[in-house]
């Protein structure tokens, strides 16, 4: 037995407490946009842009639903291909200013379809994954530590069972690196029941704020130039091209008819792209290169 609205009453609330734990290490403000689908559901996008610390932050909730899964649902699942659906969630995208802060990612969702003549077949998904620029090795151990905390309850091996889904997901397979240095990943959570699923999707909503905030108010002020900047802008371009090439949940909005400014407000505000680019050897550029592989920490 599943229970949507408890679901729901709590990604309201968790896009609530994480807008405020943004707002209170930048001192800026979200702008809300609620928004209508015409197929069913509807959603509100919450922005900050041009922040102290954060270019741009974007934390949307959406609860949605349609007549009919999209492919990118049913790739894996074929026997839902044509069944109605509701999903609920909560995404978010921070593109922080400083190149020293990372940019971070985070996604808890809930999931139902209803195939003709059969049970509601529901699961969760979610995690959450850290893309730095000039990698610190305190930070990227906290944010880990954090992760294995949340993941703790669940048994002995959960974490290192998302940890290392999350290495596989966020994987440019047309670069041959990771998107950054990863952290938790799982989807089509379903067989220790609704309580305890729903339990475990709350302990990883929760803890995010945990594993990041204590990462941008160590670096936020950490000096930068030109060089730095530009190197941030050339590398959110790898960022841009995973969430349009590989990103299943872009992918599942877009062909839901979802609305696409909510869901491509992920991408960052300012990038660049440069043909062949190489940093130069032994640069702090060039050392981003041994985080992109996964690794134990």
């Amino acid at each position: 037995m599943t229970d949507f609205a408890a679901v729901h009453a709590y990604l309201r609330s968790l896009q609530d407490r994480l807008c405020a734990g943004f707002e209170a290490v930048d001192g800026g403000r979200f702008a809300q946009d609620e928004w209508q689908r015409p197929e069913g559901g509807g959603g509100r996008s919450r922005v900050l842009k041009e922040g102290a610390v954060f270019e741009q932050a974007g934390v949307g909730f959406s609860d949605v639903s349609g007549a009919t899964l999209p492919p990118s649902a049913t790739a894996h699942r074929p026997e839902l291909a044509g069944a109605p659906w509701r999903a609920v969630g909560v995404s978010l995208v921070i593109h922080p200013r400083n190149p020293h802060v990372p940019t971070s990612h985070a996604n808890v969702r809930f999931f139902e379809a209803r195939p003709e003549g059969r049970d509601p077949i529901w699961w969760f998904g979610g995690g959450f994954d850290l893309t730095p620029f000039y990698p610190v090795d305190e930070d990227v151990r906290h944010w880990h530590q954090v992760a294995r905390a949340a993941c703790a309850p669940f048994g002995a091996t959960r974490y290192a069972e998302h940890k290392a889904w999350c290495d596989r997901y966020f994987f440019l397979k047309h670069r041959n690196e990771a998107r950054g240095v990863g952290g938790l990943f799982y989807d089509d959570l379903h067989a220790d029941g609704f309580e305890k699923c729903f339990e475990y999707t709350r302990a990883v909503g929760d803890a995010f704020l945990d594993a990041y905030l204590p990462i941008v108010q160590r670096r936020k002020d950490t000096p930068y130039g030109e060089r730095e900047r530009e190197f941030q802008l050339y590398r959110r371009g790898r960022y841009v091209e995973f969430n349009l090439v590989w990103d299943r949940c872009t992918l599942f909005g877009l062909q839901s008819g979802g609305r696409t400014e909510s869901i491509l407000m992920s991408l960052p505000p300012r990038v660049r792209f440069e043909y062949a680019w190489v940093p130069e050897a032994g640069s702090a550029e060039a050392r981003l290169a041994d985080y992109l592989v996964p690794r134990d920490w």
